[in-house]
Parts: structure tokens; C-alpha cells; sequence
């Protein structure tokens, strides 16, 4: 993702920023999506692997990347709480 766009894009709702999500994060959120574990801030279920996202740098909310779009709409956005072993924030 372009550096000049991520260093402009934050949530929309607690405006924090944001940062790439990480291998190893990205394993553990669609291990979760695998297991029926995962709802958006919705509530709606997730059931769609997720290829590409970015996340709050307080490690709070993840949001998709589709196509190298960041999808940052409040509803569309992934608690990270509900997920079983997912890492703090450092």
C-alpha cells in the first residue's frame, strides 16, 4: 500500500491510526474466520478470508483491504477482543 495513503488513513471512530496487519496476525484472524469466531463491529459474521488488512495501532479494530482498497467503513471493521490469542498491542 502506498506510504503517502497510509500515512493519511486512520478509524473512522476513534480516528487512531493505522498500520499494515502482519503475517502473523493475519494467520490468527483467519484461523478465528475459519472457526465461525469472528463478527463484525456490526454483528454481522464473517465468513471471508481476509488477504490484506490494516490495523489500529492500539490493536483494537482491523479493517479489510479488497483489492488494494481499504475498507473503512465503521460497520465493516473487526474487533480484535473476540479473537482467541490474537497479540496487544507492544
Amino acid at each position: 500500500m502506498d506510504k503517502r495513503l497510509l500515512d493519511i488513513l486512520c478509524c473512522p471512530v476513534s480516528k487512531t491510526p493505522v498500520r499494515p496487519l502482519g503475517k502473523p496476525e493475519l494467520n490468527i484472524l483467519n484461523q478465528a474466520i475459519a472457526a465461525g469466531a469472528v463478527d463484525s463491529v456490526a454483528g454481522t459474521a464473517v465468513h471471508e478470508r481476509v488477504s490484506e488488512g490494516l490495523i489500529t495501532t492500539d490493536h483494537k479494530v482491523i479493517y479489510r483491504v479488497e483489492d488494494g482498497i481499504p475498507v473503512m467503513l465503521p460497520e465493516e471493521g473487526i474487533g480484535t477482543l473476540q479473537i482467541k490469542d490474537f497479540p496487544a498491542a507492544p
